[in-house]
């Protein structure tokens, strides 16, 4: 009985992982044309290099004689990713940061608890930090890039 459970559980793990994969294979990828932006990409410092950005929630479509809409749309993906990742972590470090405190609070004298709440405060406030360095990416993909 045992065995057929856990058969079963690998089945069905493997079929989730499969069915996007099943679900790709039927119909062939469209052509991408554009993006529509979603971050307010304009400002002196594009413009002055000759890239004008469309205003949020345009559509940029993408052309063969100039690279502007691709540059644009690549920034607006830089920007959305590290919105979640920025999200994601700080998301994170709140967690640690409670459980820490629980961990110092319902210690009674034990000093390894103590310690184990400070460590998670600790990896906690770097955890913020990496997080608001996520923030600092597409800066830095903006002068890699010429911007």
């Amino acid at each position: 009985m045992k065995k057929r459970l856990s058969v079963l559980g690998s089945l069905s793990i493997l079929a989730v992982l499969a069915l996007p994969l099943l679900v790709l294979a039927q119909a062939p990828p469209a052509e991408v044309t554009g993006c529509t932006m979603r971050h307010n990409l304009t400002g002196s410092a594009w413009t002055s290099k000759g890239f004008v950005c469309p205003a949020v929630g345009s559509s940029c479509p993408f052309d063969s004689t100039t690279f502007t809409c691709a540059v644009c749309c690549l920034m607006d993906s830089v920007y959305t990713v590290t919105d979640w990742i920025f999200v994601g972590i700080t998301f994170v470090a709140v967690i640690m940061v409670l459980l820490g405190a629980y961990n110092m609070v319902t210690a009674a004298g034990s000093p390894e608890k103590v310690t184990t709440g400070k460590n998670y405060i600790l990896w906690a406030a770097i955890g913020f930090i990496v997080a608001l360095m996520a923030r600092a990416i597409p800066a830095i993909a903006r002068n890699i890039l010429g911007m």
